[in-house]
Order: structure tokens, then sequence, then C-alpha cells
């Protein structure tokens, strides 16, 4: 093998030499490959080695060269196509001779030469001129191979490679006849399957899979390449027909397969054309490519009724999943294969349901007609069908999955979308008189059960955009909200009634969006809402949680109507709730000494009064206000505009930080000893925190339901217990504090009424005061809920009264905190948080991700903090570096004095405050070292602001930080592979340091001498290179260059991200297919020239 050895060799040095050795090393290619099956399959192997290498193990080839030996390998193809072709030919051909007399070890050699030199094919059918593919046959054999069961799935990757091809622009005509031809190659395979299929045909395994290949590939061509056949409307209606054979296939990866193409071709189809770029945008259009609306027309005319029809049929059917449908249940999907959580690889059944819910919304705007009659039928059978059964609740599954259908199908034709919808009044009429229909079958409903109204109230608020048109129905369908609210028992001590209450619920969650889409439409009613909302309360039939929901649903309503409304809205919903939250009576009770909250979770009622006072605070925060394009906006100055909550704080937030201050102690310890267990139990985190700080997925909820931020259920209606239990007093905990915060926040944005009204001391004190306690959890939440806000909202002439009493105490404990933390982490392996003390269960990896996620969260919010101090909108007056001149020597007389920065910039304002500054810059300068990136990202910000008012100003200590402190922080960040998407911000720092400060202060020069691998030579080159360029892109890269020279490559986040090659042409492979560098006899492990070199 002395001689295959050079030649290999000789491959090798192709690549390093350049391409002028393939000429003499082709013809001995040629003659080994006459040898025989194993030396052809050499052949093969080396023939697919060298693209490879090019494109795609090419890490150490320039730009220049890369293409160099592309051009090369191009020009050579007339030459290695014919003999590729040979190959597969004559192997083929001899593979079944000798199988067919039986000489098996000599067929297996001749099929692994025809297997290898199909892996050869395929790596130049994702770049190789397609033309030339077909010109020497190879699109021809590979189409041959397709009927031959050991090389179709060889044959299949070709053909989906191809099919992914964009067509050239100095090529069209050549390549649309092409795709033309594999088109015809492609469909001709898939319609013997169909055909096979459709008449019952037995179908093994086998098949199916080659099958869900042929499908992928057909759907690559359509999805890329529809504009090859779109001028031959029976070829493209052939296609069409046969991608809906697909998509109707009872095997469920079939479907699945197809369900890209139609989403595609749906989306593309309806997308309004772009005036700018149109000829860059059709090349992203990939369903129709020209983008032309002529085009789109000729293809949506193909789409025709019957093909959305079906379409609508199978999605409808296909909502279900297998789990959920009981064996017997009528309508449930007949012979398809439903999903099931054993379907692997294809994600899970929420994003498949969403991907459908796309397609039937898509559909529905191309074909409103079809669409609301499609599943106005659909459901109607499915609620006769219930009438027809004895328990008419357990056969729900069917009509829950349709309230989503029906709720897309409703919203594409009346949101606008559908452009045959608005512009046809007669179309209008029609859809209107089916949905009516639909509407009035809905409406005469008697059901009672639970789970059958809370079914219904759903499918009443689908129907909401049809009401916002439709306006002579919403009283209707008021009455029928309150009719089913009230068919609930509202007695909540009996635990069988559980179902009820959530049924009631759910009712109230209906009213709030029916309030959002039917917009002005609902106003009329609004009188007659508000009176049975108080005679229901009057007579007990209300609970607060309901009246909550229904309240929230009153402020979207006084939205819509215009700010006199709101503010008449706010004062007849938060005047009884003032009456009872200002009393002095229940605060010196419960708030007044430590022992107060423990007699507050014994009185169950007040404690859950208390609860839905705050909540509600919360939504009229967020509920109020005036909507984007409403006409009263339009008519009052911005200056005039008081919000509508504005007035109610000054009674709503000292309350509130009473109870805030309460909840906080706590956790410290001396509160904390004399809690009693239960108390203890409540505090500690939840089975639904640890699990989704674990990655184990939020638990999910049904529609509608109510839950915190981290995805933990809130039970609404546990206000009538006389016990509440230790999971009631967590929750109770959390939904003060969440809800507190965001009320805290949500009034920070309203304007100055919140820094008016309060004093900054008793704020500082409410939130500060046992900030050492508190868990990262917490500290976080407190962070981004409500001193975020704070901070970005405070009117800078209110900085110096509230920024430094809030900051100081949070800055110092925030920064001891996360490097204690993050020096466990980093030295010990594990991260010491407070949150999880006290809980054993579980293993220890378990609590070592819990533990670093909690750290890592905390930090990037901390970092958020940073961030926002450097935030544009809060530093107007600081100048930019263009100002400070382009040269690295700034004219001294021209700076400032740091405080001439303090009021005009957060910045400036930290800086001069040290109480403030050493806690922020400790933070920064740690971040830098701590392992996220993120956190770097967030905290460069900062650093920058940092840097420009060193240059600016004649601060001599800033300057020391800077250049002593931050400029060798930042080089070792850099070391961090961490920081990789980020160095290019951090090298930018590094070269504004040097540039503008290197003049001033002599730590710069001698932090870049002590780098390991510099000498003053080198240093005094760099210094010459950035005098040379008045380009900062240059002198970034100069700065670059230099710091990879200096430390020996050593910067990890610049070696990640040189090292990075993105391969444009280069695909994901289909499941299954042997990969390119594989082939079905061992090759050992090495990956090509690479890896024999």
């Amino acid at each position: 093998m002395g001689f295959e050895k050079s030649d290999i060799g000789s491959c090798c040095r192709v690549r390093r030499e350049g391409l002028s050795l393939w000429q003499e090393l082709f013809p001995s290619l040629v003659s080994l490959a006459n040898k025989g099956p194993a030396h052809a399959e050499l052949v093969s192997m080396m023939l697919r080695w060298l693209p490879e290498d090019i494109t795609v193990h090419n890490e150490d080839l320039e730009g220049d060269r890369r293409r160099l030996l592309l051009r090369g390998l191009t020009d050579s193809l007339p030459e290695i196509f014919p003999l590729l072709y040979s190959l597969l030919e004559r192997h083929f051909g001899a593979a079944l001779t000798e199988a067919g007399r039986q000489q098996l070890e000599v067929a297996r050699q001749h099929a692994a030469a025809v297997t290898a030199t199909l892996n050869a094919v395929n790596a130049y059918a994702e770049w190789a001129p397609l033309p030339d593919l077909a010109k020497h046959g190879i699109i021809h054999g590979c189409g041959i191979l397709l009927s031959s069961p050991d090389f179709r799935l060889h044959a299949c990757e070709f053909f989906k490679l191809v099919s992914l091809r964009k067509r050239p622009t100095d090529a069209a005509v050549e390549f649309d006849s092409v795709m033309s031809n594999i088109f015809q190659i492609l469909m001709k395979v898939s319609g013997d399957f169909l055909q096979k299929s459709d008449s019952g045909s037995v179908i093994d395994d086998n098949e199916f899979e080659f099958a869900e290949y042929i499908c992928e590939s057909m759907v690559a061509l359509g999805s890329y390449n529809l504009q090859c056949i779109a001028g031959d409307s029976s070829v493209l209606s052939f296609y069409l027909q046969q991608i809906l054979g697909f998509f109707k296939h009872h095997k469920l990866a079939l479907h699945f397969q197809s369900l890209p193409f139609w989403l595609t071709l749906m989306r593309d189809l309806l997308s309004k054309p772009k005036i700018i770029g149109s000829v860059e945008n059709s090349a992203t259009n990939p369903a129709v490519g020209s983008g032309h609306d002529t085009e789109k027309s000729k293809i949506l005319a193909l789409v025709n009724d019957e093909i959305c029809s079906s379409i609508l049929d199978v999605s409808f059917q296909r909502l279900l999943k297998k789990e959920k449908v009981n064996p017997g249940t009528s309508l449930s999907g007949g012979t398809l294969e439903l999903w099931s959580d054993d379907f692997e690889g294809k994600g899970d059944f929420s994003q498949y349901r969403s991907r459908l819910l796309e397609l039937i919304r898509f559909v529905a705007a191309a074909k409103p007609m079809v669409a609301a009659a499609k599943v106005c039928e659909r459901i109607m059978t499915i609620i006769k069908s219930l009438f027809l059964v004895p328990y008419p609740a357990q056969e729900l599954v069917v009509l829950e999955s349709m309230q989503l259908a029906l709720e897309n199908v409703v919203n594409a034709v009346f949101d606008g979308s559908s452009e045959t919808a608005r512009s046809n009044s007669e179309v209008q009429q029609s859809l209107c008189r089916m949905f009516e229909g639909l509407l009035q079958q809905l409406l005469s409903l008697k059901w009672t059960e639970p789970a059958l109204v809370e079914v219904l109230g759903h499918y009443l608020d689908a129907l909401g955009p049809f009401l916002k048109y439709n306006p002579d129905a919403v009283g209707s369908v008021i009455n029928k909200l309150f009719e089913l609210l009230t068919s609930q028992p509202f007695v909540v001590k009996d635990p069988a009634t559980s179902a009820s209450r959530h049924a009631r619920l759910q009712i109230c969650t209906s009213f709030i969006r029916i309030a959002k889409a039917a917009d002005q439409s609902i106003l009329p009613h609004m009188r007659g809402i508000a009176d049975t909302m108080a005679f229901l309360q009057k007579e007990g039939r209300l609970l607060r949680g309901e009246h909550n929901l229904l309240g929230e649903a009153f402020l979207i309503m006084a939205s819509a109507a215009g700010a006199q409304q709101q503010l008449e809205v706010l004062a007849w919903l938060l005047e009884p709730l003032s009456k009872q939250w200002t009393q002095l009576e229940w605060q010196n009770a419960y708030l007044s000494d430590p022992t107060g909250l423990i007699r507050l979770c014994a009185d169950t009622p007040f404690m859950w009064s208390i609860f839905h006072t705050v909540t509600f605070f919360e939504k009229a925060l967020k509920r109020s206000g005036l909507r984007k394009g409403n006409a009263s906006v339009q008519t009052m100055p911005a200056s005039d505009f008081l919000h509508p909550m504005a007035s109610h704080l000054s009674w709503m937030l000292p309350p509130l930080l009473k109870l805030l201050r309460a909840i906080h102690s706590l956790w410290s310890p001396p509160v904390n000893q004399a809690l009693p267990g239960e108390i203890k139990a409540a505090m500690a985190m939840s089975d639904v925190e640890r699990a989704s700080l674990f990655g184990g997925g939020n638990v999910k909820l049904p529609k509608g339901a109510l839950s915190f931020t981290d995805g933990s259920p809130l039970d609404m209606n546990r206000e009538g217990y006389a016990e509440p239990n230790e999971a009631d007093i967590r929750n109770w905990l959390k939904g003060i504090r969440d809800s507190g915060y965001n009320v805290l926040g949500l009034s920070a944005t309203i304007g100055d009424s919140l820094f008016k009204c309060l004093d900054s001391p008793s704020v500082a004190l409410s939130l500060m005061e046992n900030i050492q306690h508190m868990e990262f959890r917490h500290l976080r939440l407190l962070l981004h809920l409500a001193l975020i806000p704070l901070i970005k909202n405070c009117p800078a002439n209110m900085w110096e009264a509230w920024l430094e009493k809030l900051l100081h105490p949070l800055l110092v404990h925030s920064q001891q905190a996360l490097s204690y933390s993050w020096s466990s982490l980093l030295q010990e392996g594990r991260a010491k948080v407070p949150d999880l003390h006290g809980i054993v269960d579980g293993s220890d990896l378990k609590v070592e991700v819990m533990e670093e996620k909690l750290l890592r969260d905390l930090t990037r919010e901390t970092c958020s903090i940073l961030s926002v101090f450097a935030s544009s909108a809060l530093n107007a007056g600081l100048p930019s570096l263009e100002h400070s001149g382009h040269v690295n020597r700034v004219d001294e007389s021209s700076l400032k004095d740091l405080d001439a920065f303090a009021t005009n910039s957060m910045v400036g304002f930290v800086l001069m405050h040290k109480s403030i500054a050493l806690p922020a810059l400790q933070i920064s300068l740690e971040a830098l070292r701590w392992t996220d990136g993120e956190a770097v990202t967030k905290v460069s910000t900062f650093c920058g602001a940092v840097i420009l008012l060193a240059i600016s100003t004649a601060n001599a200590e800033l300057r020391d930080f800077v250049c002593k402190d931050l400029f060798p922080a930042i080089i070792q960040a850099l070391a961090l592979e961490s920081n990789a998407f980020i160095s290019a911000d951090l090298v930018g720092l590094c070269r504004e340091i040097f540039i503008y400060l290197a003049d001033r202060h002599p730590a710069p020069q001698q932090i870049l001498l002590s780098l390991p691998c510099i000498t003053s030579q080198d240093l005094q080159a760099f210094e010459e290179a950035l005098t040379k360029t008045l380009s900062p892109k240059e002198q970034r890269q100069h700065m670059k260059s230099f710091l990879l020279l200096a430390t020996g490559n050593k910067l990890k986040a610049l070696a990640a991200q040189k090292s990075v090659n993105v391969i444009t042409n280069v695909s994901a492979k289909p499941r299954n297919v042997t990969p390119a560098f594989e082939s079905k006899t061992d090759e050992g492990d090495t990956i090509g020239l690479a890896g024999i070199v």
C-alpha cells in the first residue's frame, strides 16, 4: 500500500501547497480506482476528504487561500464528476450482479465502494454548480439509487442537500431546469409511496423511514426552490397535492415532516412585500422566491378551498394528544397516529401544537370563509355529540382542543390580517352570520358541571374579536358569563367544591379577555356589569379574588373609554379598599412588632383580604393609563397628563412599606428563631422553585390560571379556610412580596408622584433594614421589580435625597455577598448561597446546580443596576470621545471637575458619592473576573462611562482607578472564554484607556510591559502603529493583535472568537443517515485529511 499512502500524502499537501498538485495526482487516482472495489472506495474517500477539508475543516485557511482552493477544486469538477459517476455505475451494477451469483463478500466490497462514492458526491452537493452535477449524470445516478433499498438513504442525503441550494442570479435558467428535473425525480418516488399507502398495501418500517426522508427532501425543495416550477401550474399543483398527501398521512412522522412547508408557504404568500431591498427580500422568502405579487397570486390560486379544507381537517384532529384521549372518544382523530410522549426527536407537544395553530391562523387569513365554516361546523358537531354521552365532562378533550382553533380563526378573520374579510362586505356579513350561529349555539347551552362551564367560558372569550365588530351580541355574552359564574357554588370551605371555585375564576378571567378584545363595543355595558358586581358582592356571592379579576376587566374597559372614565372607575374600585387599608388598627395590630405577622397568619380572612388588596393595587397600576391610539391621548398635551393612579399613591404606599418591612424582618435571626415551625417551613424554597432552578420546567397550569412569576400556582380561594397551611403561608408571603415590589416599581414609572408623596428614609428603612438577611432569590426580585425602576425614574433633582440612602446599603451588601459566593464557587466548586440552607434532600449535584443558578441570577441583576447607571437616558451630560479629540492627547484646559457631571450624569453622581462609588467600582472589577459573560456585558457599559469620565475630568483619583485597577482587570477578563462574545467591547475599552490616558498616567504602559511575551520594542512598535491611523476600528484591531501577542495567545476570549468559523454552505445532515465523514466500512476515528496527516 506504499503507493496509496504516497497518494494520500499528496492529497494532504494539496490543501497546504495549493491545487497545482491536483493535475499531477488525478491520473494516479483514476488508475488506482480501476484496480478493484477496495481501491475505488479509497479513491472515493480521498475525493470526499479534499472538499470537506476546504469547506468544513478549514480553521487554518484564511479567506483568500480558501477561495483559491475552492476555485481550483471547481475547475477540476469536469474531471471529478465523470469519475464519481463511473464508480457509481460500475460498482452498483457489480454489487447487484455478485449478489445475484451469491458472491456476498465480493458484493459487500462493491456496495462499500458505492457508499463511499455517494459520501463523496454529497461532499460536493452543497456547493458545486448544479448544472455540472446534472451534466455529468450525478443527479440521474442518485435518482436511480433511490430505488435501491441498500443505498436509497444515502441518495436521499444528496437530494436533500441539493434541494437546499439557493437560486443563483447569473444562471437562473439552467438552475431552474435542473431543479425542475429534481422535482420530477422526487415526485415520482413520493407518488409511488403515497399511491401504495392509499391502496392499503402493507408498508414496513424501512419503507416508512425512507418515505420520511423523501418527504424531508420534498419539503426542502419546495421551501427553497418552488419558483423553479411556479410557471408550470400542472407540475406545481401535482407537487402541492403530494405534500398535502404527506400532511394528511396517518403516520405522525410524515405529517410532521411536511408541516414546515405549509407554514413557510402560507406565511410567505400572506406577507406584504417590502418596497426597499425587494431583490434581497425575495432571496429570503424561499417559498416563492421572486416575491412578486403576480407569482404569489398564481400559487395562492392553486392553494384552493379543497386544499385548505384538508389542512384544517387534519390540523383540527391533530390538536389532540394521544395520552389525553379516551379510547372510545368519537371525533378524536380516527385512524390518525396522534402525538404521543413516545414520539422522539420532535420537541414537545406544546411547540408542535403552536405550529399547527399558526398554520390554522394563516389558512384562516387566506380563506376566511372556508376556515369559519370548518371551525363552526366541527364545534357544533362536537357539542351535539356531547348530548349523546352519559358523562359529557369525560369527553371534553376534543372540545377543549377546538377552543384554541376557534381562537386563532377568529383572530385571523377579525384582526385585519385577512384581506378578503377586510375588503369584501359580503364576505364580512357571511362570516358574521356563521359566528353568530355558533354564538347562539353556545349561549343556549345549559351546562353547570364545572369542567363544562370552564370550557364554555373559554369559547365565549375566544369570540372576543368577533364581538368587537358585532356590539349587539356583547350584552348576551356578558349575561351568559354571569349566569355561568352564579351557577357554581361560592362556598369555599368544602374541598369538594374546588373544581367549582376554579371554574368561577376562569369565568372571571374570561371577562378580562373579552374586555381586551371587544374594545369599545363593551363600553355601553359597563353600568350593567358594575350593578351586577355590586349586587353579587352585597349578597356575599362574590369572593375577593373574583372581585379583583372583574375589577381588572373594568379597568381595561375604562382605558378604552378615556381619562375621565378611568378616574371614576378607579375611585369606585379603590375607595372601599382605602377605607380598610388606611386604618391604623390593623397596622398597629399586625405590623408594629415582629410577632404581628404571626398573628396575621392566624387571622385567615384578614390575611387574604390584605393579599387581594395588594394584588389589586398591582392590577390597577398595570391596567390604568391611556391606551395607544386612544383619541384623548392625541388631544392632551403630555405635560397636562397626570396618571389616574397618581392621586392614590399617597395612601396606598405607606402601609405597603410597613408590610414589606415586617415580611423582610422574618428572615432576621432574632425574629426567625421565635417563629412557629409552620411559618419557618413556609419561608423555605418550594418544590416548584427548586425544580425551575434545576431546569425541571415550570408546572403547567390550566389556561387562564393564575401563578406567580416563578410559575408556582396560586389558589385565589383560600380566603375561606380557618387554618392556613404551610403552602398557603408560602403563597401569601411570596404574593405580597412580589406584588408589593411590583407596586413600588410601577408607581415609580407614572411620574414623580411617588418621590413627592413618600420620604426616602422610610422607603430605605422598609427595603434595606434587613437586606443582609435576604435570600438571593428575594434580593433579585427586589432589584428587578422595585429598585431598578426607582433608580431609572428618580428625577435628577431628587437623586441626592433618594439614591444614596437606597444604593449604599444595597451595593455594600451585594458586593460582599456576591464576592463570597463567587469565591466559593471558583475555589471550592460550589456557590454558597443562603436560599438552600436546611435543604438536604436531593443529590449534591442538584444542590450545586441550584446554588449556581441563584448566584448567576443575582449577579446579573446586580450588574443590571450598574448598566442602568450608565444608560444614555440618565447620562445626557456625558461628552463623547469625539469631542475629546481623536488623538491620544486631550487638551488639559478642557477638563472639568467631576462634580460638573453630578447633576446631568448618573455615573457622575455615583462617582461623586464614595459610599456608592466604592462598592459599585468593586463590583465592576470583580464581575470582570467572574465567569459570567452576561454579567460582564452589563458591567462593560458602566466601565465605559467610568473611563469616559476619567478621560474628560481632572480627577486624579478616578484616573488612578481606571489606569491601575480597571485596565488590568479588563485584560484579565479577556482570559476567560465566557467573555468571548463581549470581547470586542472589552478590547475597545482597553483601546480607549491606552489611547486617551497613557500620556497622562504611566500605569497603562507599565501594565502592558508586564505581560509575559512582550518587549519594549514591541510596545514601541504598537504605539507607532496606533499613531499611523485615526480609525477606531483599526486601532481596536491593533490592540487585539498586541494583546494576543503579549500574552502568548493566552487570552481565551480572543482566541475563542478567532477560532469560530461559520460555514454558510454546510447544512445539518438528516437523522440516522451516515454522516459524510463515516462509511459503511470501518474507517477508524480520523476525520478527513487532517486526521491522517
